[in-house]
């Protein structure tokens, strides 16, 4: 019962009300430009007092400067802190990777955005109203196909958000086909090619598009999704840390465990061990790999002008990042520096563990955040603001 992706987490649910002790530490050379190792420790720890129990942080620019902030516990049995290096499931961060590919693809004239899903993936997108004919890749990278969420299907029984079911389904093994089919057994929320009268086009979060662009990806490459993500991206980077887990439940060590409090419940359950290794959430790395990987993306190291310009056109997503908040092709835009000012960003879930990164629009400057903890209510509120908060002191001020 992995989370590869949801929007419902993503989007904030709680952290809770367990207060720990403070085993805060943090390194810095010369700050960031941007921000100083002492703030962003005190950023740490404002997450750590939401009931996080571990907080890792860090930031970056061009001139090689970095900052780095560690708050809280690597298990709630020990007192280790968390490693500065950890590993971490870094959730529908996932996306903006299969974006990359997709546009890479387009670039090298092997794909189009206005491919039809049918075009590559012939009778897989059909039933209950869904129609792959009427589908584009664009509508998948940019979330404006309508298709159901196969996680909102996957998780409509309460019972699903249990620890017990948790702990019965965690190595649980399902084929992107068989969450595709999932998804379909619900009608589509809208066609793409019947939006408003307004003119405006429809966006709706849904992780089952991207299950459908790594497998368009593998139709048009003949290789899977993670091999391409893999030498096209993480080999080139030298993103050493970086990898795709299959269907392996674990995370390398050095770690943290992670813990979820499910709905209706007061405890923490650990839940660091869970299959989930999609195209849509299921990528593995470091904090300093993510923020690597974002300056490249907005450098242009990673995309020619033309793909990165149309990856940069945004359609209005407020309810993804709040007011001004627009989505393009597997990144998110908001002003969240004041005024005309911004960050890119996207952010992912996964049971016990919340990735929270931003770059700025040239790719000076990035910073990335992984939390240990996350809770299925409204508690979560409290630690995404201030997950958030710590990103945008490292980049904006």
């Amino acid at each position: 019962m992995g989370i590869r992706g949801t929007t419902w987490t993503r989007a904030g649910l709680a952290a809770g009300a367990l207060v720990l002790t403070a085993l805060v530490t943090e390194t810095a050379s010369g700050g960031t430009g941007t921000v100083s190792g002492s703030e962003l420790k005190r950023d740490a720890e404002a997450v750590h007092a939401t009931g996080a129990t571990g907080v890792i942080a860090a930031a970056e620019d061009e001139e090689g400067r970095n900052a780095r902030a560690r708050a809280g516990v690597a298990d709630l049995d020990d007192d280790a802190p968390v490693p500065h290096d950890a590993y971490y499931r870094v959730g529908s961060d996932t996306k903006t990777f299969t974006a990359v590919v997709a546009l890479q693809l387009v670039a090298e004239g092997r794909l189009g955005l206005d491919d039809t899903v049918e075009r590559w993936l012939p009778g897989l997108v059909r039933g209950n109203g869904n129609d792959g004919a009427r589908i584009t890749l664009d509508n998948l990278l940019r979330q404006t196909s309508g298709l159901p969420d196969y996680t909102e299907v996957l998780f409509a029984d309460p019972g699903e958000l249990t620890p017990d079911a948790y702990l019965e389904s965690r190595f649980a093994e399902r084929s992107d086909q068989e969450l595709v089919a999932l998804a379909l057994t619900e009608p589509p929320r809208w066609l793409p090619d019947a939006d408003d009268p307004a003119g405006e086009t429809r966006w709706g979060y849904s992780n089952t598009n991207y299950l459908l662009a790594g497998l368009i990806i593998e139709a048009a490459t003949g290789n899977s999704w993670e091999r391409e993500i893999h030498e096209r991206v993480i080999e080139p980077l030298g993103l050493d840390h970086t990898l795709t887990p299959g269907t392996s439940a674990y995370v390398p060590h050095p770690t943290a465990a992670g813990y979820t409090r499910f709905p209706g419940r007061e405890e923490l359950t650990e839940t660091t061990l869970a299959v989930g290794g999609g195209p849509d959430g299921g990528i593995i790395s470091t904090t300093a790999d993510m923020n690597t990987f974002l300056r490249a993306l907005m450098d242009g190291t990673l995309l020619e002008p033309e793909q990165l310009a149309e990856m940069k056109r945004t359609v209005p997503a407020e309810e993804f990042g709040g007011p001004g908040t627009g989505y393009g092709l597997g990144i998110a835009w908001a002003p969240r520096c004041g005024g005309d000012e911004g960050l890119w960003f996207h952010g992912g879930t996964s049971f016990g563990t919340i990735s929270e990164g931003a770059v700025t629009d040239d790719g000076s400057a990035a910073a990335s955040a992984a939390v240990f903890t996350m809770s299925l209510d409204e508690r979560q509120t409290e630690q995404d603001t201030a997950t958030r908060a710590l990103i945008d002191h490292a980049l904006c001020e």
